[in-house]
C-alpha cells in the first residue's frame, strides 16, 4: 500500500481509555515514521501525547462545529469538510455502532482510507484492551505491535529543588465509589508510612475526589506533602514521574503512573483483571475477593514497605 501522509486517530472517553490507546499512537509512529499524524480527542487527555511526541497536533472531539456528524445525514460549514478531506488514513475509536459518524466522514473524503476500531474492549472475550485497540492495525501490516502504553516526556529545567527524601504519588480516588479503598485505611495507611519512613507524599486529586486528599493530607506533616489538584495532565505527568513510587486505584492516574514506568501498588476493585490491569510489570495488583472494602491494611502496608 502506498504510505498515508496525513492520519488521524479519533479517540474519546476518559483518561483510562486514552492511555490505553497509546500503543496505536506509537506503532503508527514507527510503521510510517514520515506522516504527520493528528488527534481528535478531549485536549485534556490528548495534550499527553504531543508532549510525549506521539501525535503532532490535536483537535477537539467535543467542538459545536463537529455535532453534525454524529447525525444522520447531519449538515456542517466548509472548513469541517476542508478538515476531514485533509487526511489518507482516518482510525477511529468511537462510539458509531449504526456508522453514522463514518458515513458522514465520508461525505468530505471519500478516497481516505477508514478503520474503524472499538471504543471499549469487549470484556467476555478476556482480550487485554490494548491488543483490541491494536487489532485494527494488522490491515495496514502492523504485525506484533508493542502492547505496551509508554508516555516519555522529554526533560525540562526543573529551577525548585529535589525533595529531601523520596517522593512517593498516591492516588486515592477514581471515577467509581466501588474502585475506591475506603478513606479511614487510606489516612492509617499514609501515617504509618508518615511515621516509618522517610518518603514525602505527592496526593492527586481532582472533581471526584471531593476533598478527600486535603483530609488525608492535614493529618500529615505539612513539610512532606505535596497536593496535586485537578493539575491540566502534561504538568500532573511531570510531578509523577520524579517520584520513586506509586499507590492508587483503579484509575486512569494509575494507568498513567504505568505508562510513565513506575513501580507500585494497585488497590484492584471490581473490575476485569484481564482486560483492563495497567500493562506494567512494575505494578502489583492487591485485591479481596470480597471486595476492596475487605481488603485488610495490613496487607497493604507489608507490600508498601517493599517500595521503600
Amino acid at each position: 500500500m502506498i504510505p498515508p501522509r496525513k492520519i488521524l486517530v479519533i479517540r474519546g472517553g476518559a483518561l483510562g481509555d486514552f492511555i490505553l490507546t497509546l500503543p496505536v499512537l506509537a506503532a503508527l509512529r514507527r510503521h510510517f515514521p514520515s506522516c504527520a499524524l493528528e488527534i481528535l480527542g478531549y485536549e485534556r487527555t490528548t495534550s499527553l501525547a504531543v508532549a510525549a511526541g506521539l501525535a503532532d497536533r490535536v483537535s477537539a472531539l467535543e467542538s459545536p462545529a463537529l455535532a453534525g456528524f454524529f447525525a444522520r445525514d447531519g449538515a456542517w460549514h466548509a472548513k469541517e469538510t476542508e478538515y476531514f478531506s485533509g487526511f489518507d488514513l482516518v482510525v477511529s475509536y468511537i462510539y458509531d455502532p449504526e456508522k453514522i459518524f463514518q458515513s458522514n466522514v465520508s461525505r468530505c473524503n471519500n478516497t481516505a482510507q477508514f478503520l474503524a476500531g472499538p471504543h471499549r474492549s469487549n470484556e467476555s472475550n478476556g482480550c487485554h484492551a490494548t491488543k483490541a485497540f491494536l487489532a485494527p492495525l494488522e490491515i495496514l501490516g502492523v504485525l506484533d505491535p508493542d502492547p505496551c502504553p509508554r508516555l516519555i516526556l522529554p526533560s525540562v529545567p526543573n529551577p525548585s529543588a529535589a525533595p529531601p527524601a523520596p517522593q512517593l504519588a498516591v492516588h486515592p480516588g477514581s471515577g467509581s465509589a466501588q474502585k475506591n479503598w475506603p478513606e479511614a485505611k487510606w489516612a492509617g495507611l499514609l501515617q504509618r508510612l508518615a511515621a516509618t519512613t522517610r518518603w514525602h507524599f505527592l496526593l492527586i486529586g481532582g472533581e471526584a475526589e471531593e476533598g478527600r486528599c486535603e483530609r488525608l493530607a492535614a493529618a500529615l506533616p505539612l513539610e512532606r506533602v505535596q497536593l496535586a489538584q485537578n493539575l491540566p495532565l502534561v504538568n500532573l505527568a511531570r510531578a509523577m514521574r520524579s517520584c520513586a513510587a506509586f499507590i492508587g486505584h483503579d484509575s486512569g492516574i494509575t494507568h498513567l503512573a504505568a505508562a510513565l514506568d513506575l513501580p507500585g501498588l494497585v488497590l484492584w476493585g471490581p473490575s476485569n483483571e484481564s482486560v483492563w490491569r495497567p500493562v506494567s510489570n512494575k505494578m502489583r495488583l492487591l485485591r479481596d475477593e470480597r471486595g476492596l472494602n475487605f481488603l485488610p491494611a495490613e496487607v497493604v502496608w507489608q507490600e508498601a514497605s517493599t517500595l521503600i
